[in-house]
């Protein structure tokens, strides 16, 4: 971070605004407890800014896209390595954006199942494909793309969760961001 950039003070509730390009009343309001962790994991990582590698979404008209959730995880969990999870919850968001029941060739979720299949067989974390290698730009690598529902973020976390050895999402990863963009949309829905 340069030394000119102002950082949210860290007695201060964070807000839709400090991590997504969101209008009005929105912008100003505090963050849900429940996307807090990751919306702060998204601050931190963003460093008190919006982060350069991709475009902020705007919550306007139809609200925030699957793809863009998705370049929300590479932002917010971008240092994890992609597990057989990770590729699911990424192929079942891919799915619900672009209507195909079918994996797209050389897309966000092909890409994904084969850095889970490499990562699975490399030993030294450093060697493992990341998250941010595999969702950077992931909206627009996707063939179509719509606003994400909470029908969206129920059916990502579902794959997510059965991938899982676990049975867990991540708090910052593909689940959560998708849930997040289904809040932000289902609350701008419900704007005056």
């Amino acid at each position: 971070m340069s030394q000119g950039q102002p950082r949210r003070p860290v007695d201060q509730p964070i807000k839709y605004g400090d991590v997504f390009s969101v209008e009005g009343e929105m912008a100003e309001k505090a963050v849900a407890p429940g996307d807090a962790a990751v919306m702060q994991s998204a601050e931190s990582l963003m460093l008190g800014q919006r982060a350069p590698l991709v475009p902020p979404p705007i919550v306007q008209g139809d609200g925030i896209t699957i793809g863009e959730a998705l370049e929300a995880a590479g932002i917010t969990a971008g240092h994890k390595p992609v597990e057989r999870s990770d590729a699911a919850a990424i192929q079942a968001a891919e799915v619900r954006a672009t209507g195909r029941t079918d994996v797209v060739p050389g897309g966000v979720a092909a890409v994904a199942q084969s850095a889970a299949t490499h990562n699975a067989q490399t030993p030294r974390r450093e060697d493992k494909t990341k998250l941010r290698d595999v969702l950077a730009d992931a909206s627009s690598k996707l063939p179509s793309d719509r606003p994400a529902t909470m029908r969206d973020a129920k059916g990502v976390t579902s794959a997510e969760t059965r991938n899982d050895s676990n049975l867990t999402t991540h708090p910052t990863g593909v689940a959560a961001s998708v849930a997040v963009a289904a809040r932000l949309n289902e609350k701008g829905d419900k704007a005056p």
